[in-house]
């Protein structure tokens, strides 16, 4: 989403979660090398829905700290994390491996989730197998009960959480533009 363009004037890395571990399991070379337990795990993982629970998050921990150092993050760098974490649990891992700074929180409605899949609206959707409508069923259940929660674990730690709609036609350009105008 930032690459290339940066956010408020300072250069960006976007790590994709998701595409990460889609990466490692169609078996790109450049991604991770990580032992055949850990590569079912995200198989599965892929496969069910199912998110890494505390015990199996290290694995989280090697791909976004091996991204962080191929793609040269320093000081200056912001890194953009989308997909994780995404529970608790995962939000207490992560804050060891980096300072989360702000919070995004794309809103839109289940109907609008929906409809953006079947449009295939932000580009992202080509080659994917996991956006049949129980599968996005469980997954919006899932961000309910365990992601939207950790709004408020950062809200407690003084990270500012910010909120931006998201709509059917909105576009990677319209929600960069809007983040953007969000000041620092």
């Amino acid at each position: 989403m930032c690459e290339g363009k940066g956010l408020w004037g300072q250069k960006c890395l976007h790590f994709d979660f998701g595409e990460q571990l889609r990466k490692i399991v169609n078996g790109d070379p450049s991604s991770i090398a990580l032992s055949r337990r850990d590569i079912a795990v995200i198989f599965r993982s892929l496969e069910t829905g199912k998110l890494l629970e505390k015990e199996e998050f290290h694995i989280a921990g090697k791909i976004l700290t091996s991204f962080i150092k191929k793609k040269g993050k320093g000081k200056d760098v912001l890194l953009v994390m989308n997909g994780l974490p995404r529970h608790l649990s995962q939000a207490k891992y992560v804050d060891s491996l980096v300072e989360m700074e702000m919070v995004l929180y794309l809103d839109c409605s289940p109907e609008v989730v929906k409809q953006r899949i079947l449009l295939n609206s932000g580009g992202d959707r080509t080659a994917r197998v996991d956006d049949s409508l129980p599968e996005v069923e469980m997954k919006l259940k899932l961000f309910r009960e365990r992601t939207f929660p950790i709004l408020d674990y950062y809200r407690s730690k003084g990270i500012r959480v910010e909120q931006i709609e998201v709509g059917t036609e909105s576009t990677l350009d319209t929600i960069h533009h809007s983040l953007n105008d969000i000041t620092l």
